[in-house]
Order: C-alpha cells, then structure tokens, then sequence
C-alpha cells in the first residue's frame, strides 16, 4: 500500500537503518517522512520540526518496510484461493513488517495456474504492494516434491511455458523449477528473456547442473538447504554452486525449523548481501494451529510447526518476516546484514526498486519502527 502523499512524519529517538554507520553503532537520533520519502534527518532532537504525527522511538530503530519474494499465505487465507483470500493474507503480513510481496503458487494443473495467475496479474495493476507473481512449479523434482503434489509436476516445454507468460501478462516475477528435467534450460533462457526471475530448487542438481542453470540465465536459488541436496564434501551441490556465482541471490527460511541457525549465519558470511530471508509462509502464518490444506495436500501445524498431514515433511512456514529478522539478529548476523537481506537484497533480486532511507529517497511500501530488542512496534505508511 503507498503511503499517503504529503502526510510528513516525525520519528525521533531513533537508529535508522542504512545509514553511514552500523546502526549498532549510530547514536539516536531523528528522521521526518514526508510521504514514502525521508525528507530529513540528524543525530540528537530535532528541534523546531513540524510534522502531522510523532512517533517517539524510545531508542529503538527504523527500517523501511520488508519484501517477501515467497509466500503462500497467512492470516488463514490462501494464495490459491482468489484475489480477495490474497489480498487478506498480504494485510496480515503486514502486521509482521511485509509491506511488499510476490504472490506465490504451489504445483497445481496448468489451467489452474493460469487462471490464478491471470488473478494475480489484475491484483498487481490495483495494488502497490502486490508484485506479481511467483510459480513454486510446476516444473520440479518429484524426489524432492516437499509440499508440492507429484501429479502436477511436469517438464518445461516451449507451449507450457508460453502460456504461463502469457497468463501472467508481465507480472510473473519469479519461477522455482528442477535444472534438471528435460527443456530446462531452453526454459531459462525463454523466461529469462520474458524479464522473469528464474530459481534453481525442489532439485536433486549437482554443483555441475545448478551451475549450467545459472548460465543459462538463473538468477536465485529457492529457499537454500531445503528440498535440495546439502553440502557434501564429495558433492558441493547447488547451495555451494549459488554461493560460487557473485549473481545469485540465496533465499533462506530463517524460522528455526528449516535451517539451523548457525548454518544460516555462516551463510550470510559465505554470501555476503545474497541473502534474501522469505517465510515460504503457508495459511497458518500469523494465524493459529490446527489443520489446514496445501495445494491439496492435508497439513497439520502445531506449535507453529507445518507439516504434511501423518509425515515429518515441513509444508511450508507459519513465519513472519519480523520473527525472521529477531531469529537473524539472535544468530549473530549484524543487524544491517539482516535488516538488507529483508529489504534491498529480495527488491534488487527481482529488479525492484531498493527501500532505503537515504535522504529524499522514496522508501516503498514505508517505514517500520522497533523496539529496543527488535520487535516491531508500528508500520508506518
């Protein structure tokens, strides 16, 4: 949702984020939005500054507002359950910090997914913080399916892959396929040339086979270590290949469940502002436990823990992107490392505009303000 036009802002007693010095380090200070735009700042009180609303930080820290580039759901709503069943899951996201998203799709028939595309793309033209669409499929690995349904995972031939184009009508933003079924990478290269993100994931690809994909033209590696192999001292696999290649963005699902955390920190080290933290959150996020469906498939969650009905398989998330940055900063990633890898690094992997707060810098999607020990205080837009 953009922010209002002309309503200006005063944050005082604040670290922004982003700015010349780790904010771990900058002193409190203040910054005035006019707008979606950071019109001014500076250390200490603001002094005679006039503004419609004051919002006193308490020495907490402001960020702009987050990019989710893989979602399914949350709130109880669906991504496969029509515009406004979306519309609803990004609103409660947005209670957690994700002021801008990607609509994702698990595996489904094609016609469904076209028709759910076409939906997204009307969604897209209508609202801001909708930013088109993400296919998780169906082009992927059945021995590495995950949530997905096997019935619908197919090979990514020329006519498939059209009509999936030209459902979106230019605002598929991002699709997760297997380098290595057949027509794969003729796949990359057509989608690529359509402007659309194309990830390397649900895969049994070696370093080898993920490494031809990216020069064939991917560009990001689906929620890294899960539904692909791991790193091996005799097959490096895909992780190690998106961490050999300075293009790639690496995202990560940092719940706690998914990748141990000390994993998670040393690959922040490995790829150093690569790292885009998604919740791959299903329905159940910011939502309550219980039984719910994916893509067709029976799901329980207890205790925030998502899995298919009667397995230990993870079925997606139930996290927020405001839990992911509180688990990132726990693990020891420097807060500026954490706060990108939630705003700049997922924005800058599908050719979005960057948020920042920079002076007189557009901050889409807004501002968010924190607390002293990072929990999420206020969106402001």
């Amino acid at each position: 949702m953009a922010a209002v036009t002309g309503v200006r802002t005063l944050i005082r007693n604040v670290r922004a984020v982003g700015g010349p010095r780790p904010v771990d380090e900058a002193a409190p200070g203040w910054l005035l939005l006019a707008g979606d735009a950071a019109e001014a700042a500076g250390e200490g009180e603001p002094g005679d500054v006039t503004a419609d609303r004051t919002i006193d930080a308490r020495g907490g820290f402001a960020t702009p507002g987050f990019v989710d580039i893989h979602t399914h759901g949350g709130g109880g709503h669906s991504n496969e359950g029509g515009a406004d069943e979306i519309l609803a899951a990004a609103a409660a996201h947005r209670t957690r910090g994700t002021t801008r998203s990607v609509v994702s799709l698990v595996c489904a028939p094609v016609d469904a997914l076209e028709r759910n595309l076409r939906i997204i793309a009307g969604l897209a033209r209508e609202h801001d913080h909708i930013l088109g669409s993400h296919l998780e499929g169906p082009f992927l690995a059945e021995a590495r399916c995950g949530a997905h349904d096997t019935a619908f995972m197919i090979d990514p031939t020329p006519d498939v892959v059209e009509r999936l184009i030209e459902a979106a009508d230019g605002t598929l933003r991002q699709i997760t396929l297997d380098p290595r079924r057949p027509g794969s990478l003729d796949a990359i290269r057509r989608l690529r040339a359509a402007g659309v993100a194309v990830a390397v994931g649900h895969t049994e690809a070696s370093y080898e086979e993920a490494s031809a994909a990216f020069d064939a033209g991917a560009t990001l590696l689906t929620h890294a270590f899960n539904a692909m192999p791991g790193l091996n001292h005799r097959a490096p696999g895909p992780v190690l290949a998106a961490v050999d290649r300075s293009d790639v963005v690496l995202e990560l699902i940092l719940d706690g469940m998914h990748v141990d955390e000390r994993l998670a920190a040393r690959l922040f080290q490995m790829a150093p502002g690569r790292i885009a933290l998604v919740t791959d959150a299903m329905d159940a996020a910011v939502g309550e436990d219980g039984a719910y469906v994916l893509g067709g498939l029976d799901v329980d969650v207890h205790e925030g823990r998502a899995v298919i009905a009667g397995t230990d398989t993870l079925a997606g998330s139930t996290l927020d992107q405001a839990t992911a940055l509180r688990i990132a900063i726990g693990a020891g990633i420097a807060p500026d490392a954490a706060v990108a890898a939630l705003t700049s690094t997922p924005a800058r992997a599908l050719g979005e505009a960057a948020p920042a707060l920079e002076m007189g810098a557009a901050a889409p999607g807004g501002v968010l303000v924190f607390d002293a020990d990072w929990s999420l205080r206020e969106v402001v837009a």
